[in-house]
């Protein structure tokens, strides 16, 4: 199995230091926008995948859900997510979000928070996110905005005094690889186009419910930098749901509902 970066020391350590890491859903900037793209969990099958540190997870668990799967590459992260999971209805397995076997139709919600940028296709994922989807099963996930990874290393462009003068978007329509830096390291992330992930709902199986590119909560603008990322989308938020039919067929065939 392939490594985490976030198993690194010093970027773990890092990580561990930020406010979505300390404080948890209240530390994260989309949490006002992401909380009322979910739908009731209430008696659900839940699955997380890339459920980091197991907010997520948690939150589901307090808010009804009947079980709770947690996935993720990182030893690290989970370590800190069993530690925080006092819920028994909650598990956690380490392992490949874009891999990782699951009988089909076996979860009604499926989260994803910030990790499908990692991984190379979005196509492959959504296929395999579509399989282990009950009928009428809710799709809720955050990835960072393609404006924000289409250039590849998200960072501003300053003047000569230190004042961001403007955020770099180049190479828009050419998909794929990316090489970051988050927190002082090179981090590989995965661009592709608002199309890719929108009409590939669409054509995928989904039906779109809900798309949101959140800004951060005035709660928020004091601190520093953070007046800043009004001037540009850092994220976006989708909740889909599987379709119980196609409404004109699959794509290339003429015949009814599949």
């Amino acid at each position: 199995m392939k490594k985490s970066p976030y198993d690194r020391e010093r970027f773990f350590e890092k990580y561990s230091q930020m406010d979505r890491s300390r404080l948890g859903l209240a530390g994260a900037g989309e949490w006002e926008s992401l909380e009322p793209l979910l739908p009731d969990f209430a008696g659900k099958r839940v699955l997380d995948l890339g459920c980091g540190y197991g907010w997520h997870c948690i939150y589901a668990a307090e808010h009804g859900a009947a079980a709770v799967t947690g996935v993720d590459l990182s030893e690290k992260m989970l370590a800190v997510a069993r530690e925080k999971t006092t819920a028994p209805q909650v598990t956690y397995i380490r392992g490949d979000m874009a891999e990782t076997p699951f009988p089909p139709e076996s979860f009604d919600v499926v989260l994803s928070s910030l990790a499908i940028h990692y991984l190379p296709s979005f196509t492959d994922f959504l296929e395999r996110v579509r399989q282990c989807l009950s009928p009428g099963g809710d799709f809720v996930f955050s990835v960072e905005h393609p404006i924000f990874t289409a250039a590849g290393p998200q960072e501003w462009y300053y003047g000569p005094d230190g004042t961001p003068l403007h955020f770099p978007v180049d190479r828009y329509f050419e998909e794929g690889r990316r090489t970051a830096r988050f927190l002082g390291e090179d981090v590989t992330k995965y661009h592709r186009t608002l199309t890719t992930y929108l009409d590939g709902l669409l054509t995928g199986g989904f039906q779109l419910l809900r798309v949101v590119e959140p800004q951060p909560p005035a709660r928020m603008l004091g601190q520093p930098g953070m007046r800043d990322e009004l001037r540009r989308p850092m994220m976006l938020l989708v909740s889909a749901r599987k379709r119980t039919a196609w409404p004109h067929g699959k794509p290339g065939r003429r015949d009814g509902p599949g």
